[in-house]
């Protein structure tokens, strides 16, 4: 089984970010449910699980999709606020960190291991897509309705619907990091 520990060390950069305590910790807790009900032993299993099933991933993993996304979206954070003179909304970046870790949370209970090592929708997977199953384990994990929001609307199950600043970053990055695969699996990014 997953140690909370590991997880802890191999968010750390970002977690340690996180100035409210109860908060970091409930980002965790979410990240230990997943681990818990999706069946994942250890950090190899998860190093070795893709980000997604829709797109050839060329080797990139869930854990490094998660860090590759949080980095992201803080940096579109930190452009606006070193840039803007006087900034027309507040981003929270304790939310945008701990948004940007659980946003896709649910892929722990969307992706399974099969036996033979290879990665399958799970029955998780065709019941709810990983917005709606990594809502619910934030919403166990007791985190705040502004985190819920996030990982509920990164994807397009957010299309038109309310959103906090904080979500609107999550999404642009993830899409910067998930778009040019789906084009390159398709032939259609130009290099």
């Amino acid at each position: 089984m997953i140690k909370r520990e590991e997880l802890e060390a191999t968010f750390a950069e970002f977690l340690d970010r996180i100035g409210d305590k109860g908060l970091r910790e409930k980002t965790v807790d979410a990240w230990m449910l997943g681990v818990e009900r999706g069946g994942w032993d250890s950090m190899d299993q998860l190093r070795q699980a893709p980000f997604t099933l829709v797109a050839e991933t060329r080797g990139i993993n869930l854990i490094e999709h998660t860090i590759a996304v949080t980095r992201g979206s803080v940096a579109l954070a930190e452009a606006q606020t070193s840039t803007y003179e006087r900034m027309p909304y507040e981003i929270d970046m304790d939310r945008l960190i701990a948004g940007g870790l659980l946003h896709d949370v649910g892929k722990l209970l969307e992706i399974e291991r099969r036996d033979d090592g290879a990665h399958a929708r799970s029955r998780s997977g065709y019941c709810e897509r990983h917005p709606i199953s990594g809502a619910i384990l934030a919403a166990e994990a007791g985190l705040p309705e502004e985190i819920i929001n996030t990982i509920a609307c990164h994807a397009k199950e957010g299309e038109g619907r309310p959103q906090v600043v904080e979500t609107v970053l999550i999404h642009q990055a993830d899409f910067a990091v998930f778009n040019p695969l789906v084009m390159l699996s398709a032939g259609q990014l130009i290099q």
